[in-house]
């Protein structure tokens, strides 16, 4: 079982829309009894929150499942109870490395270096652009899904 977590500062847009897009492709791979996939925050803001409209809107528009959520933050216990925990921008994974006792397994990643880049994923909640946070997802998704089949993790 790969066990993967997506993290954003609110736990209401990207790592929700990640985990979303995520659950939809490895289920049309047929990979879906191979994950566990959750998303979490960082900060309390949002926490009990359902996913931004923004977010609900951009899966319908492209018929992809929203994954019923709840915001919810993530703490030193969750870090025992995944593989890959993928923060989406730089502030993300600072507060990560600070929340989880500066990773001492290797399990923080920032999503879209699995695509070949160092970019952040913008935060829709600021910029109100979610085709383009959709679009840095989809990739993030696919260099990820790319990665594990070259670590020999999944095969498709």
């Amino acid at each position: 079982m790969i066990r993967v977590l997506f993290i954003c500062h609110g736990n209401i847009c990207r790592s929700t829309l990640a985990e979303s897009v995520f659950t939809y492709k490895v289920k049309r791979l047929g990979l879906a009894d191979h994950f566990t996939i959750d998303s979490f925050a960082t900060s309390r803001e949002e926490i009990g929150n359902p996913p931004h409209r923004g977010t609900v809107n951009k899966l319908r528009e492209v018929g992809i499942p929203l994954v019923p959520h709840r915001a919810k933050q993530i703490t030193w216990v969750d870090y025992n109870n995944f593989d890959y925990i993928i923060g989406m921008d730089s502030a993300n994974i600072r507060n990560l490395n600070r929340m989880l006792k500066n990773d001492p397994e290797g399990k923080i990643y920032k999503f879209l270096t699995f695509a070949g880049s160092g970019r952040d994923i913008a935060d829709p909640w600021y910029t109100g652009n979610f085709d383009a946070t959709y679009e840095d997802v989809v990739e993030g998704c696919e260099g990820f899904l790319k990665y594990l089949e070259e670590q020999g993790e999944i095969e498709h």
